[in-house]
C-alpha cells in the first residue's frame, strides 16, 4: 500500500524505518530487520535514550489503569482463549501477526485501516476504545471482524433506555432444583464487548461498566467475579443524533484509552464496498469473506511483554507532560487532560513505537497518538463550543506550539 494513511488526523506513511515529519508509521508489511536504538552519540538527536529499568513504565498498562488482579481465579470463566500450544515466545513473529490484522480485517471492512490500528494499540495497552461515527460506517462489522481475526470471543450489547445494570454484568437467579441462587453471567463476560450506542442508556447502567473497565471484574451480591483475559470494551456512539441520549460522564470517558473517529469512506473506497456487495458479500458471514485467525491471545501476551523493552527518553516524558499541561492552560478549555491521560499517552506511544519495529520512542510517536488518546479527556468552555472549537482544534494548537525535543 503506497498511499499515505491517516491515523486519527495524523498522516502515517507505511512502510518506513525512519520517523518522518508527518508521524510514526505502522508498516503494512512486516520489517524483517527492525531498526535498533541509535548509539549514544546520536541518541539525543533521535530523541530516545536508555531509561533505567527501575524507572521504566510497565509498558502494557498505565499505572492508573492497572486491574486489581486480586480476584480468585476460580471465578474466571473459561472462554477458550487460553494460550495456544506451540506458539513461540517470539516478539517479532507476534508483531508481524498483529500487523497482518489490518489486511485480514480489510477483507470485510474497507478503508478503516486507521481504526484497526487504533484497536490493536488498545488491546496491546489493555485499554478500551470509543468508536464515534454516523450510522452505517461498519463500526459493528469492524469489531466482529477484528474478533474473528484474533480468535477472540465477542458479544454485542445494544444499549437502550430500559437496560438495567444486571443486564450487563449478570445476576443471581433462583434455581428451584437446588433451592439456591446461582449466578448467571451477563454479556460482559467475554473478550471483546461491543457496547453499541452506549450513550442511549441511563448513567446507572453506564456506570455498571466502570468496575469492569477499571478492575477487570464485576461484583454481584458482594462477590467479585473476574472477567476473561484479554478483556476490552469497544463502545460506539453516534455524534449527530442527541435526542434520547445520555452524555457519558467524564469519569467514564477517562476510562477509554482511545476515542477513534470512524469517518465516511472516500469515493473509491465506497465503490469497493458496493462492488463487494454486488459480488455477494454477506456481512453476517465472515467465514465466507475469508477472514481467518492470524493472531490470538498468545501473540497479544508476547507483544505486551516485548513492549516493556521500548526505551523512553526523559525528554519524551517531559514532552508528554508539556502537552498535557498545555491543554489545561488553553483559554477555550474548562477541564484539561489529567495525569491519567498522560500515562495513557505514554502507553500508546510505547505501543506505536513497538508496532513500528523500533526499540525506542520518538516525539512523532507521541504526536501520532496524541489526538485519539487525549481528545475525549478535554472539556471545552460553553462559549468556545458555540464558536465551533473542538477538542481536536485545541490539540492541533497544542501540538503546534509546544516545543518538540530534538
Amino acid at each position: 500500500m503506497n498511499n499515505p494513511e491517516t491515523f486519527s488526523n495524523t498522516t502515517v506513511t507505511p512502510p518506513t524505518r525512519e520517523v518522518t515529519a508527518t508521524g510514526s508509521s505502522l508498516p503494512t508489511e512486516p520489517n524483517p530487520h527492525p531498526a535498533e536504538a541509535p548509539d549514544d552519540a546520536t541518541r539525543v538527536s533521535a530523541s530516545p535514550t536508555d531509561v533505567p529499568a527501575a524507572d521504566a513504565p510497565a509498558g502494557n498498562v498505565p499505572a492508573a489503569d492497572a486491574p486489581a488482579g486480586n480476584v480468585p481465579a476460580a471465578d474466571a470463566p473459561a472462554t477458550g482463549t487460553q494460550a495456544r500450544p506451540g506458539v513461540p515466545d517470539d516478539p517479532e513473529a507476534a508483531r508481524r501477526a498483529l500487523i497482518a490484522l489490518r489486511d485480514e480485517v480489510g477483507k470485510a471492512v474497507v478503508g478503516q485501516d486507521a481504526a484497526v490500528s487504533g484497536l490493536v494499540v488498545t488491546l496491546l495497552c489493555r485499554g478500551h476504545a470509543l468508536l464515534e461515527g454516523v450510522p452505517g460506517v461498519a463500526k459493528t462489522l469492524l469489531v466482529r471482524a477484528l474478533a474473528a481475526a484474533l480468535s477472540l470471543d465477542t458479544k454485542r450489547l445494544q444499549f437502550t433506555p430500559d437496560l438495567m445494570p444486571g443486564d450487563v454484568t449478570g445476576s443471581l437467579v433462583y434455581d428451584a432444583r437446588t433451592s439456591q441462587f446461582a449466578f448467571r453471567q451477563g454479556p460482559v463476560f467475554t473478550n471483546l464487548l461491543l457496547a453499541d450506542e452506549i450513550n442511549r442508556t441511563p448513567p446507572k447502567t453506564q456506570a455498571a461498566l466502570l468496575e469492569a473497565m477499571e478492575e477487570r471484574q464485576v461484583s454481584v451480591d458482594g462477590s467479585p467475579r473476574r472477567l476473561p483475559v484479554p478483556f476490552a470494551v469497544i463502545a460506539t456512539q453516534n455524534p449527530i443524533e442527541h435526542e434520547g441520549t445520555y452524555q457519558l460522564p467524564e469519569a467514564q470517558l477517562d476510562r477509554f484509552l482511545l476515542k477513534l473517529a470512524v469517518s465516511l469512506p472516500p469515493r473509491d473506497d465506497e465503490i469497493r464496498v458496493l462492488a463487494r456487495h454486488s459480488a455477494g458479500f454477506d456481512p453476517s458471514d465472515l467465514g465466507a469473506a475469508g477472514i481467518r485467525p492470524v493472531a490470538g491471545p498468545s501473540e497479544l501476551a508476547v507483544a505486551r511483554r516485548a513492549m516493556g523493552g521500548v526505551q523512553i527518553h526523559p525528554e519524551i516524558l517531559g514532552y508528554i507532560v508539556d502537552l498535557v499541561r498545555a491543554t489545561r492552560a488553553a483559554p477555550s478549555v474548562q477541564l484539561g487532560v489529567s495525569p491519567r491521560g498522560a500515562t495513557a499517552l505514554l502507553a500508546t506511544t510505547r505501543a506505536w513505537a513497538w508496532l513500528s519495529g523500533r526499540t525506542y520512542a520518538t516525539p512523532d510517536d507521541v504526536k501520532a497518538l496524541a489526538r485519539p488518546t487525549l481528545r475525549h479527556r478535554i472539556a471545552l468552555r460553553p462559549e468556545a463550543e458555540l464558536e465551533g472549537v473542538t477538542a481536536d482544534t485545541v490539540l492541533n494548537q497544542v501540538l503546534a506550539t509546544v516545543p518538540v525535543p530534538r
